[in-house]
């Protein structure tokens, strides 16, 4: 018997126990931690305080291993388990590993242009997107029915509980990496497991453990460049956080 945890446990039990956490910080809309090998994880910032944190001041953890670090991804208060998953990607993310397990770099370093290739694949078919990106829809025109399902919702879109309902009907899903971080992602990859399903976007973990939990594809972000990251991050360098890494891409044959 498979338990939603599967997928978090596999992630975090492969950090080696030796790493450790060198930086950690919670400014603005990204969630960033530094590792001891010089990999650095994003994940997206949630700031709801859903129960009592475990962590008051994220000072606290630095020096802490960073599979302890990683653990926080597991909490139900959303703030620490963003700073968690960031964790998490710091090992996964890191652009030796992630290349060595078969992530390839993809043509186009910019999220905007993540939906593009799609499109002559998805024309006339059912599009699920998890998560709202407001440039998806231009960029697969020609798909037969396309909906965006969001938690904070925009004009046109659908509330996220229709999941439950609409993602079995629909051929192509793409699920925003901010799953891992609200714990909807195992529920979200069993819901497609029918359709092609892509995770993608700057919180999800560069590794083939999400290929075995049933993703279709993977489009992560890359960096070993924390510093690089900050100053992309806050708009002091030209090609902003891609400057400071490569959007990575791995597929099951």
């Amino acid at each position: 018997m498979t338990s939603p945890w599967d997928l978090y446990d596999e992630l975090i039990d492969e950090i080696p126990a030796d790493l450790t956490a060198t930086s950690i910080n919670t400014e603005g809309k990204w969630r960033r931690v530094s590792s001891s090998d010089s990999g650095v994880g994003m994940a997206f910032g949630m700031n709801v305080q859903s129960r009592p944190r475990a962590v008051s001041d994220p000072a606290e953890l630095l020096g802490r291993p960073l599979r302890d670090v990683a653990a926080l991804a597991k909490s139900w208060n959303f703030e620490d388990a963003g700073i968690g998953v960031a964790a998490i990607n710091a090992y996964h993310c890191h652009p030796d590993r992630a290349l060595a397990h078969g992530f390839t770099p993809c043509a186009e370093n910019n999220w905007a242009r993540t939906f593009h290739p799609y499109a002559p694949l998805v024309a006339d078919k059912r599009v699920a997107i998890i998560g709202h990106f407001p440039f998806a829809p231009a960029a697969m025109p020609d798909a037969g029915e396309l909906i965006v399902l969001e938690r904070n919702l925009f004009d046109g879109d659908y509330p996220d509980s229709a999941c439950e309902y609409l993602l079995p009907e629909m051929d192509y899903v793409f699920i925003s990496g901010s799953a891992f971080v609200n714990k909807t992602i195992p529920r979200l990859l069993e819901l497609a497991e029918a359709a092609h399903t892509i995770v993608l976007g700057p919180s999800t973990p560069a590794s083939p453990a999400l290929l075995r939990a049933g993703a279709t594809t993977v489009l992560s972000f890359a960096s070993a460049h924390a510093a690089r990251l900050e100053d992309g991050l806050a708009g002091r360098s030209l090609l902003g956080m891609y400057d400071a890494g490569m959007r990575v891409r791995l597929s099951r044959a």
